[in-house]
């Protein structure tokens, strides 16, 4: 199952690793086989693992790569994987583990974006360029792994469940009122409301950028 966490202070405040752990940590049951969290400056990243594809410390995440300048926290399963990786070794990349995490790190690294069309299978990821200083986040067609997101107080959050965001000593929690009346109606949230006021699900069939050396706004692209 794994579980992804990330977060950015958009006013450049510091953020420490235990944030990133009060998030990885309300997320503990989605992944009992390990954690990690990454921080730097204004950006943390975490992560919490179920074992499933190479049960090596080398696919522990936080994944980082190329002198540390990507981190990369990943919840999924890429069906393809394999067919991907061979096309990167064709061009040259070489690989520190047989997990797909680093199949799908390297295809963004590599491609950008457009490796997202590659991908056949189930994903939810976080990618962190600390040289463009550029949070790439992206979702799978049909929205199978939950992600969602918030913007709050200058801070964005994002994170495979909702608890991560609202355990944050910080976090104001709100009744989003219109997602209760939208329930009640159609017993279901067809939009992307919450219950949470401040928290919204990132769409199924996206992916996000949020640039921190121009605006810093999460910009969505299907």
């Amino acid at each position: 199952m794994c579980g992804i966490a990330g977060i950015i202070a958009l006013n450049d405040d510091k953020i420490d690793k235990h944030i990133v752990k009060t998030m990885t940590d309300a997320i503990a049951h989605r992944g009992p086989d390990g954690e990690g969290q990454w921080a730097s400056r204004n950006v943390g990243i975490g992560h919490r693992r179920l074992s499933i594809i190479d049960l090596s410390k080398s696919a522990n995440q936080p994944m980082l790569c190329e002198n540390d300048r990507y981190i990369f926290s990943y919840n999924g399963e890429v069906y393809n994987y394999k067919s991907i990786r061979d096309d990167l070794i064709k061009l040259g990349i070489n690989f520190e583990s047989t997990s797909d995490t680093e199949v799908v790190m390297k295809s963004l690294i590599k491609w950008g974006e457009t490796a997202i069309q590659k991908f056949n299978g189930m994903f939810a990821f976080l990618l962190f360029d600390r040289k463009e200083n550029k949070l790439l986040i992206g979702r799978d067609r049909y929205g199978i792994k939950p992600l969602y997101y918030s913007n709050f107080k200058n801070i964005f959050a994002v994170a495979s469940e909702q608890k991560a965001i609202t355990s944050l000593e910080f976090f104001e929690s709100e009744l989003n009122y219109e997602a209760i009346y939208e329930y009640f109606t159609f017993q279901n949230i067809l939009s992307n409301k919450t219950f949470e006021k401040n928290i919204k699900t990132f769409p199924a069939g996206h992916y996000g950028t949020i640039d921190l050396k121009s605006d810093k706004r999460l910009k969505l692209h299907r």
